[in-house]
């Protein structure tokens, strides 16, 4: 960790207190080009945006996906008030982004937590595997 990987992570702090001050749970993040430069900062709007997808990693991922060509999102890096969550991690892995900084480990997140998360919803499946793969067979080269 670099002092200006600290610095990063203290303005996604700051983002985060955005958030929070504004009614929303208090996270931030913002990605940096390769240059040094932030190319972008959000913070979590869910409640605001009545959105329970609008976290800001994932708000950035999209972003990135978009607006960025494949070798220089390659090269960004995304620092973070709190570690993805498995949403977020998804959504930064295909956008393609080179490098996460965060500063709350989801362990240090929980014990700020009372109650825990998020119940577990029950899975079924595999299932109908020859009728499922028909639509996806040839799609992925």
């Amino acid at each position: 960790m670099t002092p200006q990987d600290e610095d990063f992570l203290r303005r996604a702090i700051e983002l985060a207190v955005k958030a929070r001050a504004s009614g929303d749970a208090p996270f931030g993040s913002l990605l940096v080009g390769p240059d040094g430069d932030v190319l972008a900062e959000e913070h979590n709007t869910v409640t605001s945006d009545g959105d329970i997808s609008a976290h800001p990693e994932l708000k950035l991922a999209r972003w990135a996906a978009r607006e960025l060509d494949p070798p220089t999102a390659a090269a960004t890096t995304m620092y973070t008030s709190c570690q993805p969550c498995d949403m977020c991690r998804g959504g930064i892995e295909r956008s393609g982004l080179g490098r996460v900084v965060y500063a709350l480990s989801n362990e240090q997140l929980s014990t700020l937590k009372p109650g825990g998360g998020w119940p577990q919803v029950p899975q079924e499946g595999p299932a109908l595997f020859d009728e499922a793969r028909t639509p996806i067979e040839g799609f992925y080269h």
